[in-house]
């Protein structure tokens, strides 16, 4: 019953994507493959949209074989190009948007614009890709419609529709990947909030080292960190370190790396060689503004302190700490970062509407979680998602199923997996959009 769920599954997910002959591969299932051809998964799932190991056990190769094979390959049909339409209108408004003084002169606003111009740009330009190798497509059907007489031109003018076919299959692909409904979140900002956990001082020391993979994998997609809020743990490394991410699509990039981070190593703390196992829990929070999430003052238990430390007599006599407590659910967060009572209480707010809004998202995730979740993994803070074993040299996604370079990872390198994360993220989607329709 699983296999047969299954591979209906994706055959309607090429039925949605337009590939024509996914009907005929239905209902040549049970014939026992007659006629069908092996083939690569690529034409219909491609290397950015490969479907999970999982699925491709239970799917019997020859039917998405099958179904690829079809000379019609993926239609375009009239709503997909007035959507296409649509959104490249949207880019040329945005860029307008983008020159205005009102706007120029608001660094929120513009950075806000700037973002969705952004994310326009990228459909609006593989769309003008799409329709120039349409022309170009034409004008080759009518050169060698021309050229009859000439063996030569009709060969050379055979191998460019060929390339232009593929070309524009490749396009279409892409703007289908490209107009998948996207997660709302993507494009924010985040609070990193790294807490220590099982395994006393080395947890702490663990903390510590993931966020130095997080600060490098920062820097490496140009992205600014900056430390919010900290406690430091005695041997090194944090019991708890909050850090603000800001650039472009920081949320898209870093939301899989919730969850629990277990290390198997022999810590620094160990005088017979021993190895312990000890964890780390991540959270990611996007950052929300205060219309996205209301605080009632009721709800708020406020108190100033001094902060003490660095910073001169300001913060060693004025009380310029904050310390605050949401009372239904027992959130507290100790602000001392900034030399100012007023930046701090304003950075803990800002930390209080990002835990709140975390949790509703986790609420949510939770209500719709089912065999797809299960697949790519929920990324909640309970999950232990990756296990970092030093003796083997290896890092073990377990929601993934995969084994990764562990100097990779301790490098800041976590392109690879993030990449994985969103093929899985996109092949979800597909199968979504395939039983809707």
């Amino acid at each position: 019953a699983e296999r047969g769920r299954v591979w209906r599954t994706v055959v309607l997910a090429m039925g949605a994507l337009g590939v024509m002959g996914a009907g005929m591969a239905v209902g040549s299932r049970g014939n026992g493959g007659g006629g069908m051809l092996e083939g690569s998964y690529n034409k219909v799932f491609p290397q950015r949209m490969r479907i999970s190991p999982m699925v491709r056990e239970i799917v019997p190769r020859r039917v998405i074989s099958c179904a690829a094979e079809e000379e019609s390959g993926l239609k375009m049909d009239a709503v997909v190009l007035e959507k296409l339409d649509s959104m490249e209108r949207t880019y040329h408004e945005l860029t307008e948007r983008m020159a205005d003084p009102d706007v120029l002169s608001d660094q929120s606003k513009l950075r806000q614009i700037s973002k969705e111009h952004a994310a326009a740009r990228e459909v609006a330009e593989e769309y003008e890709k799409w329709r120039n190798l349409k022309e170009e497509l034409e004008e080759a059907k009518e050169m060698l419609t021309e050229s009859a007489s000439d063996p030569d031109m009709q060969a050379f003018l055979r191998e460019e529709q060929d390339r232009i076919n593929k070309e524009t299959l490749d396009c279409e692909v892409k703007l289908k990947v490209l107009l998948l409904p996207r997660d709302p979140n993507d494009d924010k900002d985040v609070m990193l909030e790294i807490r220590a956990g099982t395994g006393g001082d080395e947890s702490g020391i663990w903390a510590g080292d993931l966020l130095n993979v997080y600060q490098k994998y920062a820097d490496s997609q140009g992205w600014k960190t900056k430390i919010v809020d900290s406690s430091s743990a005695e041997h090194g490394g944090y019991k708890t370190v909050i850090v603000e991410v800001t650039g472009d699509k920081v949320y898209s990039k870093m939301k899989m790396e919730a969850g629990v981070h277990r290390v198997q190593r022999v810590p620094a703390t160990e005088s017979q060689g021993r190895i312990h196992t000890s964890t780390a829990t991540v959270a990611i929070m996007p950052q929300v503004d205060d219309v996205t999430i209301q605080l009632d003052p009721k709800e708020i238990r406020l108190q100033t302190a001094r902060s003490g430390g660095a910073g001169g007599q300001n913060v060693n006599k004025v009380e310029t700490a904050i310390d605050l407590l949401h009372i239904p659910t027992g959130i507290r967060i100790f602000c001392t970062q900034e030399r100012s009572q007023l930046k701090n209480k304003e950075l803990a707010f800002q930390i209080l509407r990002n835990k709140l809004y975390e949790m509703e998202l986790e609420k949510q995730r939770s209500a719709v979680a089912g065999e797809r979740a299960a697949q790519i993994g929920s990324a909640s803070r309970s999950e232990k998602i990756r296990t970092y074993n030093w003796k083997d040299s290896r890092c073990t996604d377990h929601r993934l199923q995969e084994n990764f370079p562990l100097p990779q990872f301790l490098s800041g390198n976590l392109e690879p997996i993030v990449e994985k994360f969103i093929m899985a993220e996109q092949e979800a989607k597909l199968l979504e959009m395939a039983e809707q329709s």
